[in-house]
């Protein structure tokens, strides 16, 4: 062993690799290297590759390399441990930058010159410091504004599917995402974790092609990287985003897709450790390790910025109950559900509103956030497509002939309701307003006696009927 000193930092260097596992190194005899800790190792071909330590045990350290263990060997590779933890150089130089998953620039363009450098795992945020979300973020996406709305400072998930549109989900809420009455717009961070380079490719271009990639951050982690490189991704770009967030009094719109792909890197990597598996092969600390990352958005008192998170997961085989969606919906305020049967149908965004839900909701809308009317408008606009839903299953048994008048007009509710609420087009940002008064247009197809869950005072004020001055 070697030993080096820069100020106060202790550098050990260890020749004593004894097994190789995986993207795992176990190292021997080493003395005072702690948990997180950053590692540089030399190959036998003279290369340096970078980890991180994952367990420390009496005198054993397990070390996880970000590029992969192919190539290397117990009896020429050496360890050297840096005594600090992994750091990202953050600067108001990373908008408009494209990172790989630790942290380096890929974009060609100039190196980042650092104001500061943060750990990656960064710290929870103390309870009391917290400021309950309420501010209204606009999307322009009539079915998150108007039937889930999303909140400054809240962490909203999107359930998704093996190929079906989350992506361009969600790069139009990242371009269209405001606060309300602020005009400033939202600074945007992207983590891809074990995307395709066509996926890649088309977030970048559809940034560019808008004008908002001056506003974008991202870090991209491509499916044939280092599988272990996605477990650095997502707190890499939550580092980023609290920098902007608290030292900038930014407004932070965090991306992280797919969580899937992460929940895989770790399950792989607790297989390698010979680790008791939990549910269906992943760690029994699934739900521990995904909340330090979901728990690292939010507002803090006296503080102007804010971290607003939305987490893509594809569910596999569209299963709501695996692990992955299920432990996500513990932790998160709610979630929005990318439904196969709209998409087969044309429908775009297909958002089903049905399953979905904003648990902060109630507390971003209403009056001087969105529209006085807008609780109430929702809650009808859910009635009236839940009956026409249940009459569109019905007609599936017994025929349409067999529905009364009342019956039909819900059913064609429903189906109206789909196409021109839900359904907008890709680049089209609805006002909450305008989304409002689509409502409205679409309650007006009711009779006014079966608007049971809004007040008579609500409907004389903006039903069309009496807006438009033909009522009394």
């Amino acid at each position: 062993m070697s030993e080096e000193r820069d100020v106060s930092v202790v550098v050990r260097e260890y020749s004593t690799v004894n097994e190789i596992s995986g993207p795992l190194l176990f190292v021997q005899n080493v003395k005072g290297v702690g948990f997180g800790e950053l590692v540089r190792i030399r190959t036998p071909a003279g290369e340096e590759r970078r980890g991180q330590v994952l367990e420390v045990r009496s005198d054993l350290a397990v070390v996880q390399v970000f590029e992969g263990t192919s190539g290397l060997d117990v009896s020429s590779t050496s360890v050297r441990f840096m005594g600090e933890t992994v750091k990202l150089a953050v600067s108001s130089d990373l908008l408009g930058r494209i990172l790989d998953g630790s942290g380096n620039p890929i974009d060609g363009g100039p190196r980042i010159i650092p104001e500061d450098y943060s750990d990656v795992h960064g710290a929870p945020i103390n309870p009391y410091a917290r400021t309950y979300p309420r501010e209204f973020i606009q999307t322009g996406v009539s079915a998150i504004d108007g039937m889930n709305t999303l909140v400054r400072g809240q962490k909203l998930p999107l359930f998704s599917g093996a190929g079906l549109p989350h992506n361009r989900v969600a790069a139009q809420v990242a371009r269209q995402a405001r606060v309300k009455g602020t005009g400033e717009p939202f600074a945007t961070v992207f983590a891809a974790i074990g995307i395709t380079a066509d996926e890649a490719r088309f977030f970048r271009e559809d940034f560019e092609k808008q004008g908002a990639f001056e506003h974008v951050t991202m870090f991209i982690n491509l499916a044939d990287d280092p599988a272990i490189e996605r477990i650095l991704t997502p707190r890499m770009a939550l580092t980023a985003a609290e920098y902007f967030a608290f030292k900038l009094d930014m407004h932070v719109l965090v991306i992280l897709t797919d969580m899937t792909n992460y929940a895989e890197a770790l399950r792989e990597i607790s297989a390698a450790r010979e680790e008791v598996p939990g549910r269906r092969g992943y760690p029994g600390y699934l739900y521990t390790d995904l909340s330090t990352i979901y728990e690292r958005a939010g507002r803090v008192h006296n503080a102007k910025g804010s971290i607003t998170q939305m987490p893509i997961l594809t569910m596999p085989h569209d299963d709501i109950t695996h692990p992955i969606p299920n432990l996500t919906g513990y932790i998160t305020e709610g979630q929005l559900i990318v439904d196969r049967g709209l998409h087969r149908k044309g429908i775009y965004p297909p958002i089903d509103v049905s399953p979905s839900l904003s648990r902060l909701m109630r507390e971003g809308i209403g009056k001087e956030r969105t529209r006085q009317d807008h609780r109430e408008v929702s809650d009808q606009l859910y009635y009236a497509y839940a009956e026409g839903r249940a009459f569109r299953d019905l007609v599936a048994v017994v025929g349409e002939e067999a529905l009364s008048a009342r019956d039909k007009i819900y059913l064609k509710f429903s189906d109206d309701f789909e196409r021109r609420f839900i359904g907008q087009g890709e680049y089209e940002n609805r006002e909450i307003e305008k989304t409002l008064d689509l409502g409205w247009d679409l309650l007006a197809a009711l009779p006014e006696s079966e608007l049971k869950r809004v007040d008579p005072a609500t409907i004389k004020q903006f039903h069309p009927k009496y807006r438009a001055g033909t009522g009394k």
